[in-house]
């Protein structure tokens, strides 16, 4: 029987393989594409939404990165699932580095998809993520583990086009905790993970529900992803300072 490298050599000759980001042949998501996923930020949505968790992204949903993580989600390039995933690594240490005190357990929550979602793609690809990611970071030696802790609950009519209120309130009660949730300790970091933040919406709706559970001394939950959508910003004036920095996060509502 073949070897598994002549097989993968014999895929390529007849389906060359492609980065996902910016097109060249040769590796699923070349290094240059990859080095954009190695800068994590504090996020910061377009609307900031009151309650919106601190969270870290690897890069910007912009660029080659925009054409990478829509062909994981969307096309079924499930071998993304590697690179991708090691950045949403990089963003989960990131901002668990902002917690002060010892080190602490890590949780990384999946966001969960809809069940349109579900059956539309044939896959959970947020739980793919946070699956390589938790594997990334015991490899760096750092005690992670997954927590299904949200379900899904009722049904979400088109967010396109509706206000940041409306958008909030069109998932209020979108989110519920599994049994079990209350059981978590009260010491382990929770960081809701998904592929890429737009408005901050959905994860402040998530991390509201998650936070409801946990006793008033826990750490406040924490968030992480791929890739934000870069923030419209004004020009700084001259001498200004400069943008958002990963650093020690204060809590729900942290602005950058």
């Amino acid at each position: 029987m073949a070897s598994p490298s002549i097989l993968g050599a014999l895929a390529d000759l007849v389906l060359p393989r492609c980065c996902a980001g910016c097109g060249i042949p040769g590796a699923v998501l070349c290094a240059g594409c990859c080095t954009l996923l190695a800068s994590p930020r504090v996020a910061s949505p377009r609307r900031f939404p009151w309650g919106f968790p601190p969270t870290v992204a690897a890069g910007g949903y912009a660029g080659p990165v925009r054409p990478a993580v829509v062909a994981f989600k969307e096309r079924g390039r499930v071998e993304l699932a590697a690179p991708l995933g090691a950045a949403l690594a990089l963003a989960v240490a990131a901002v668990v580095a902002g917690v002060p005190g010892p080190r602490r357990p890590v949780l990384l929550v999946p966001l969960p998809s809809s069940a349109a979602a579900l059956r539309s793609r044939g896959r959970d690809h947020v739980r793919e993520l946070a699956a390589r990611a938790v594997a990334e970071l015991r490899a760096a030696g750092l005690p992670a583990a997954e927590a299904l802790l949200l379900g899904r609950t009722g049904r979400l009519r088109d967010s396109a086009g509706l206000s940041a209120g409306e958008r909030r309130a069109n998932l209020s009660g979108t989110f519920a905790l599994v049994t079990g949730a209350d059981a978590i300790p009260s010491e382990a970091l929770l960081v809701l993970v998904d592929d890429v933040v737009t408005t901050g919406a959905t994860l402040t709706e998530a991390a509201a529900v998650l936070g409801s559970g946990r006793r008033s001394d826990a750490v406040p939950v924490l968030a992480a992803v791929v890739a934000a959508t870069p923030r419209r910003t004004v020009p700084a004036p001259s001498g200004g300072g400069t943008g958002p920095t990963v650093g020690r996060l204060s809590g729900p509502g942290s602005r950058d």
